[in-house]
């Protein structure tokens, strides 16, 4: 019976693990717009490097960390970006194909003579 069970018991944990980060993500705002995305980014640069020596002093752990990293980047900016390179790339694309099929085109050209 116990041979059974055990699947199932871990069936369950592992969906719950799975639930409950997903609900942890939900609820912090990690999946809404790209303003709250950086909210909680804030949020998190602040809270992590106290949590940090923290576990450190629990555990007993003596040893030097690095420092943290200057994160200097923004979500909205760089998504702009990729979608002005997107949408750019796919306005130019007629054009370009056909400069590059005349350029075909003469080098066939050029090849025959």
């Amino acid at each position: 019976m116990a041979s059974r069970i055990w699947p199932l018991v871990k069936l369950v944990s592992k969906v719950t693990i799975a639930g409950g980060a997903v609900y942890v993500t939900y609820d912090s705002g990690l999946l809404g717009s790209s303003e709250q995305g950086s909210v909680v980014l804030e949020k998190a640069k602040v809270a992590v490097p106290p949590a940090l020596e923290e576990w450190i002093k629990y555990f007993g752990l003596e040893a030097q960390l690095p420092t943290m990293p200057k994160i200097e980047f923004s979500p909205i900016n760089s998504w702009n970006t990729g979608v002005r390179w997107t949408i750019s790339s796919l306005s130019e694309a007629p054009t370009r194909a056909s400069e590059y099929t005349s350029q075909g085109l003469q080098y066939v050209k050029d090849l025959i003579k």
